[in-house]
């Protein structure tokens, strides 16, 4: 019997997606939600973050400011009505 092919799909890169600084970022993200001391908002003027994705999300962000390698936000692009 021929040997089972697969078919169609991408092949799958091994190559990261999130840098090691990001990731670093984020655990410090979630340390200070567990801590009590993350704060939303610009500059941390907010509320305290009480969610997990929230402070990934925190983490991500404070990581592409610093240059970190994290991909682009997903969401398309604002277009302007007329």
């Amino acid at each position: 019997m021929a040997a089972k092919k697969r078919s169609g799909g991408r092949k799958k890169s091994s190559k990261r997606k999130y840098g090691k600084a990001a990731s670093k970022r984020v655990e410090s993200a979630m340390r200070r939600r567990k801590r009590g001391t993350l704060r939303s908002g610009p500059g941390g003027k907010g509320g305290k973050v009480k969610s997990r994705e929230q402070a990934i999300a925190i983490g991500l962000s404070e990581a592409r400011k610093k240059g970190a390698k994290v991909p682009r936000k997903k969401g398309g692009r604002k277009k302007s009505r007329r």
